[in-house]
């Protein structure tokens, strides 16, 4: 009787060894092999506005925060100027009109004369004519740029998205070059997920991704859309033609991150969809396995 207890014991502890082995090795190929990360991030381009003009800001059309089109107009730099500007420059185009028109007049009129007329006159009044057609086509120009800045006085959004961190207020000068205004590219939001080496294998393109963005429970799905093709060597010295690499320990390798990036596929309408924003990402490795075979 002891001995068939004694056996029971022991085959109750086999059974438990092996199901404790059997989870272990689980859990080990899901947190060392199996390619999923929680060191991921919802990423977008941000799109530093800046205008073509200088000058001082008369109207901030837009606020913090606000979900603008491509194209909206988010402020405006003071027109005066330009428009006084653009007058001037409509002014000296008549000018040039008329310089021109009085020079083919006199060029016609010493073409007319034929032999009255000096060689050395009919020369200078052809000369004087091809003067004047420059004239009018600088004029012309300066007339485009005239517009061209009064037009830029306007500076709009070039992309669809959203602003952010917006301190422009009227009666601020603005600089020529110089971005005023961030704005966050709605349309290249996507999920950047850091996969060590080790799990690159295993992960192609195309592949299916499921997305958790911390503090939401919705799920979003997605595919990964490209993998990084080089990352920076940290241990590298600059100032030498040779490569200065650390020493490292061959029992201590620690398996470098990748970027892998992810393009979401459908997001849901009560989705908060904000840059920065913490992802645990999964793999799906249905064609994954299909390529390694």
């Amino acid at each position: 009787m002891n001995a068939f207890k004694l056996i029971g014991r022991i085959a109750v502890t086999l059974v438990f060894v092996a199901a404790a082995v059997f989870v272990g090795r689980q859990l080990w190929g899901h947190y060392m092999d199996e390619p999923w990360t929680r060191d991921a991030r919802l990423r977008a381009d941000v799109v530093g506005i800046a205008p073509d003009v200088s000058g001082l800001v008369s109207e901030v059309l837009v606020k913090d925060n606000q979900i603008v089109k491509k194209g909206d107009v988010l402020f405006r730099v003071d027109r005066d100027r330009f428009s006084i500007a653009l007058a001037q420059a409509d002014a000296a185009l008549e000018g040039a009109k008329a310089t021109l028109d009085q020079a083919q007049r006199e060029s016609a009129r010493q073409q007319r004369l034929g032999d009255a007329a000096s060689v050395q006159q009919k020369e200078q009044a052809q000369t004087a004519e091809e003067q004047a057609q420059a004239a009018l086509g600088q004029a012309t120009a300066n007339r485009a740029l005239a517009q061209l800045n009064l037009d830029r006085s306007e500076v709009k959004a070039t992309v669809n998205g959203s602003v952010s961190n917006l301190s422009l207020r009227p009666g601020d000068y603005v600089t020529a070059g110089k971005a005023k205004v961030a704005l966050i590219d709605a349309d290249s939001l996507r999920v950047e997920g850091y996969f060590e080496e080790t799990k690159l294998p295993r992960i192609q393109i195309g592949d299916e991704v499921s997305i958790h963005l911390m503090g939401q429970t919705e799920k979003l799905t997605g595919h990964v859309e490209s993998i990084a093709t080089g990352i920076e060597d940290r241990e590298r010295t600059s100032g030498s033609l040779l490569a200065n690499i650390t020493p490292t320990f061959s029992w201590v390798r620690l398996a470098q991150r990748v970027p892998v990036r992810i393009a979401l596929d459908k997001v849901p309408d009560d989705t908060k969809l904000i840059a920065g924003l913490t992802a645990t990402v999964e793999v799906s490795q249905q064609q994954s396995k299909v390529a390694l075979q």
